[in-house]
């Protein structure tokens, strides 16, 4: 009579979780253990996870990060952090501090984690972008994350926009923050004031009046379309002290004049002057906050 019984399946095919329920189990220290819960996430000692030195948040909130740590000991990681391997029994983060910082905070010895192959600035990359585009990180600490990449991942504006979806407008409007002073920053970073009333203070030139609106700001909480009206009307009074220029212009020429300052100015981020006299020479002003301000600008113009 034919054995009936069902016949034990080959592991091949049936994934990593398979193969090792069918053989002995094997546990020394330098082998990485697959997590029962998915194939090709590994519970990784915390002890044995270095943090990610090019972690792009510089602030964690501790009441947010104690809610996550409760929410652990009672739900375990939903989302596995990644980190990169730099020797036996040795990892390095790449994404996921805050779910790594909180996991320490409830107790956990071992924490579910992807492995990925990187080098110093593949990790650079991905640590900045995949922290960019979970849309937690303020505006400062995106801005700063940019800068980053330009810098120290060797991209240039177009690319880098590409890389986080975003276009050129929008990254220079980020990248314009850092010209702010440090009060102001400071104010960004702690949410005192939003991404739209910074992008109104950054078109004011002199820091003390910046930070004189700053200040009117915060303490009578005006809202960004009143900040904007004060920064217009700081710049049209300025404007009225300044010496005309384009005088002899007629109309319609000095209108068309102003139309194209404009887009030089959205275009390069800066507050850019077009002179022009009636027989149409002039010259072009883009002014520059700083180096990196300047390499910025010369990557726009493709010189460098």
């Amino acid at each position: 009579m034919a054995d009936k019984r069902p016949q034990k399946k080959s592991a091949l095919g049936r994934g990593l979780g398979a193969l090792l329920q069918d053989s002995p189990q094997k546990t020394q220290k330098d082998e990485l253990i697959p997590a029962q819960s998915s194939a090709g996430i590994y519970e990784i000692s915390v002890a044995e996870i270095q943090v990610n030195p090019y972690q792009p948040r510089t602030h964690f909130d501790k009441d947010a990060l104690q809610e996550l740590s409760d929410s652990i000991k009672v739900q375990g990681i939903i989302q596995p952090i990644t980190v990169r391997k730099l020797a036996d029994n040795e990892f390095q983060l790449i994404s996921g501090e805050r779910r790594f910082q909180a996991s320490k905070l409830a107790g956990l010895t071992k924490i579910p984690a992807y492995v990925r192959t990187a080098n110093d600035q593949q990790m650079l990359e991905m640590a900045l972008i995949e922290n960019i585009q979970r849309e937690n990180l303020n505006a400062l600490e995106i801005a700063h994350s940019y800068q980053r990449l330009l810098a120290e991942c060797d991209l240039k504006q177009e690319e880098l926009g590409d890389r986080v979806g975003k276009n050129r407008t929008t990254v220079n409007n980020y990248l314009r923050l850092l010209k702010l002073p440090p009060d102001i920053q400071a104010g960004i970073r702690d949410q005192v004031i939003s991404m739209g009333h910074a992008r109104a203070l950054v078109n004011i030139e002199d820091i003390d009046k910046q930070l004189a609106i700053f200040k009117k700001t915060v303490e009578e909480e005006l809202s960004v379309r009143k900040v904007e009206a004060l920064v217009k009307a700081l710049n049209n009074q300025n404007e009225d002290q300044e010496p005309k220029s384009n005088t002899g212009l007629d109309p319609v020429r000095k209108y068309e004049i102003g139309k194209l300052q404009q887009r030089l100015a959205n275009h390069f981020g800066s507050k850019v002057q077009l002179k022009a006299n009636e027989k149409n020479k002039g010259e072009i002003k883009i002014p520059f906050a700083s180096a990196s301000d300047l390499n910025r600008i010369l990557e726009i113009l493709e010189i460098i």
